[in-house]
């Protein structure tokens, strides 16, 4: 994906901002105790928080956070929701924090979205030393079956090359680092993921993978069409064709730490 078309898709979601907000999952809390287990404080930034799926679980685990999302509309659904969070408009190019104010940066779904050319200085910025920076993706276990399948008749758009477990590995292990060549500003990359799970229905899981980027720069009948085929899927098959389920998950976490004099 080259730049311009990553900007289309990182732009893409506040036009769906209340969707987003209703049907993406949460992170399971262990993943988020794991990523923050190095940081040496509980001063931690949400960096692309959109509506504050990873914001809450922060600030439920007694985290003293501050969340930073550039969408106006995300920003606005993560306020309402999340009334008491200090909630900044800001990018990870251009981070309206003071240097040094941070002990951990923590990524939900929004690390992919970063120039960590320009993003990495900016993030090495606001750490203290020996600071975290962690990207925490939900992805969905497809050594399940009837998952697998869901993968194979979604496509891309709607499964992605980070939105399994093996391909998540290969696709973020090298994620902190700027793809032009420029000098790393951090280290010691450690990657695991974590089980979870979401309560779904089959038109409730149809309207969350109506909200992954792929699916929302589509052309409308290309991508009712993905749709349709998802619903057919799901209708055929015993674990989701009638009343609730549970989509088997993994929230997966890329961990770096800050380098000295980064």
């Amino acid at each position: 994906m080259d730049q311009d078309e990553r900007a289309l898709h990182a732009s893409s979601f506040g036009a769906a901002a209340v969707a987003y907000a209703e049907h993406r999952p949460d992170y399971a809390r262990a993943a988020v105790d794991w990523a923050l287990e190095a940081a040496p404080g509980p001063r931690v930034l949400d960096l692309g928080a959109g509506t504050g799926k990873l914001t809450a679980t922060l600030a439920a685990l007694g985290a003293d956070v501050t969340a930073v999302e550039p969408d106006p509309a995300m920003l606005a659904e993560l306020r309402r929701a999340l009334p008491r969070v200090r909630a900044l408009e800001g990018g990870a190019e251009a981070i309206p924090l003071p240097d040094g104010s941070v002990d951990a940066v923590l990524a939900g779904n929004a690390m992919h979205w970063f120039d960590m050319a320009v993003a990495g200085p900016e993030i090495a910025r606001v750490l203290a030393p020996g600071g975290v920076l962690a990207g925490l993706w939900n992805v969905m276990d497809d050594g399940i079956d009837w998952v697998a399948g869901l993968a194979r008749v979604g496509g891309s758009a709607a499964v992605g090359p980070r939105d399994t477990p093996a391909a998540w590995r290969a696709e973020t292990a090298d994620m902190h680092l700027p793809k032009t060549g420029g000098a790393a500003r951090f280290g010691s990359p450690a990657q695991a993921d974590f089980p979870h799970g979401q309560r779904r229905t089959a038109d409730s899981l149809v309207a969350t993978l109506a909200t992954r980027a792929g699916l929302l720069v589509m052309p409308e009948g290309e991508r009712e069409a993905v749709l349709d085929r998802i619903r057919a899927f799901l209708a055929s098959r015993p674990e989701t064709a009638r009343g609730g389920f549970t989509l088997p998950m993994r929230t997966a976490v890329l961990r770096v730490r800050r380098l000295d004099g980064a």
